[in-house]
């Protein structure tokens, strides 16, 4: 006789066959309650790869897509009625709530005159002083997404320096920009797996250090080939990665000794205040890149720059005019001009910042007490608005570190679970945001589900 088979075994504190039960019970009532987003999936599936239109929306881990009917502040209502408690935000591309009242008056307001003309708007020159008071950078372009403008900055820093190579950090993620796919195993840099179609070697001008190893940046900035270093100042994309102290002071000192340009990505830490971390931590880049909210989820980003950085560039043009391989023809519309002097304006104010703050701090105290509650062994992070809970008990030091904490299946079961009692967090590292309009009665409620959910898990 065949002996029965073992039981899950226990990880990260879950009891595995109690998750299996209650994955399976999750995933079923969420098939029952929403009957409308079943059909538009099955119907989306005749013309759309996977059914959607962006893969990414496969992420969540569903079995089928959440169609959104409308969203709201920091409320998000699908199409069979279920308004849930948004802190996934699009993943920062509405951080400062869905539809702001002065972005969507912006928008209309400029739809009538015309969205794009390919010649500046009236308001540029007001939205550059409003960029360069904010964020302490004289020069600035626009581009359409994060993405966009962090190939621009690494193709600017190139072109100025006369450098072939850039330095990024392991684990780090810039957009969709190919220079930047290169990750570290057992280390040694190696394509970052899951990149399809790419053809020729990154690692050629691509070198990839650990986060906070300032040793490991001098080693690969002494040849001098090292054009820039692209970094965010938190790693945000592979779980929450602080730096430790010194390490941002030091990281500037080297590239200086070196003759290396810095960028700092702030797509995702502009939750550390109304100038971001930048601001916030006194950093000295000579290029500064947001994308995601300054345009308030209109696509739209930025990249300032510096005196010396601009005066590099006018050389570079001057050298060699003609076409430059940068820029999309519905780059810096009016459309998105308007929605970014509304945002920076009236919607990404000192005061909405000091409330998404004090609520991020309550809500990753609230998530503490919930943990300890279980006896889980998890950490949280946070910085600004911006929280997150890691299956890990410490802290990770570094992306390699990072990349091996988590567990798809309890942290899928945990965000369909929440999902189901009415809160949607982001489908990747349990990254929530709190918005300007998100109230303390929706992270009771976020706390609530999760309390719920690990009492059926918890071994």
């Amino acid at each position: 006789m065949s002996e029965a088979p073992s039981p899950p075994a226990a990880r990260h504190g879950i009891d595995g066959a109690r998750l299996a039960a209650f994955l399976a019970r999750e995933r079923a009532a969420y098939v029952a309650a929403r009957p409308r987003s079943a059909a538009l999936a099955a119907r989306a599936r005749a013309h759309w790869l996977d059914g959607v239109p962006l893969h990414w929306m496969t992420d969540w881990g569903l079995p089928f897509p959440l169609f959104v009917a409308e969203a709201h502040g920091a409320t998000l209502v699908d199409v069979d009625g279920r308004a849930h408690a948004d802190f996934c935000l699009g993943d920062t591309g509405s951080m400062f709530g869905h539809a702001p009242a002065p972005v969507v008056a912006a928008i209309e307001a400029q739809a009538k005159r015309g969205m794009t003309a390919m010649m500046p708007s009236a308001l540029v020159p007001e939205v550059g002083e409003l960029l360069a008071a904010r964020f302490a950078l004289p020069w600035w372009q626009i581009t359409m997404t994060a993405s966009d403008a962090n190939r621009s900055v690494i193709r600017w820093a190139r072109a100025v320096t006369g450098r072939p190579n850039i330095l990024i950090f392991d684990g780090a993620y810039h957009g969709a920009v190919d220079d930047a796919h290169v990750r570290l195993k057992d280390g040694r840099p190696i394509l970052r797996p899951g990149l399809l179609g790419q053809v020729w070697d990154l690692r050629e001008h691509t070198r990839v250090v650990p986060f906070n190893d300032l040793a490991a940046v001098e080693a690969a900035l002494t040849d001098g080939s090292v054009a820039l270093v692209l970094t965010e100042p938190v790693m945000t994309n592979i779980g929450m990665v602080q730096p430790e102290p010194g390490f941002h002071e030091g990281l500037r000192a080297l590239t200086r000794r070196y003759g290396a340009l810095l960028a700092i990505d702030e797509t995702h830490t502009i939750s550390s205040g109304p100038g971001g971390y930048t601001r916030l931590a006194g950093l000295e880049p000579d290029f500064f890149v947001l994308g995601k909210p300054i345009a308030g989820g209109l696509p739209a980003a930025v990249w300032g720059f510096t005196d010396a950085v601009a005066e590099g560039m006018r050389a570079a043009r001057a050298a060699t005019p003609g076409y430059s391989g940068m820029g999309t023809t519905l780059t810096a519309n009016a459309l998105a001009v308007a929605a970014m002097r509304a945002t920076l304006t009236e919607v990404m104010t000192d005061d909405a910042f000091a409330h998404m703050t004090g609520l991020a701090g309550r809500l990753a105290a609230d998530l503490e007490a919930v943990l300890a509650k279980h006896r889980l062994p998890w950490v949280v992070t946070s910085i600004g608005a911006r929280v997150e809970f890691m299956l890990s008990p410490t802290r990770p030091r570094n992306g390699g570190e990072a990349a091996t904490i988590g567990d798809a299946e309890i942290e899928g079961a945990l965000r369909l679970a929440l999902l189901q009692r009415g809160v949607v967090i982001t489908p990747f590292h349990n990254m929530m945001l709190i918005s300007p309009t998100t109230t303390a009665e929706d992270v009771a409620r976020l706390v609530a589900g999760l309390d719920d959910a690990l009492a059926e898990i918890a071994a």
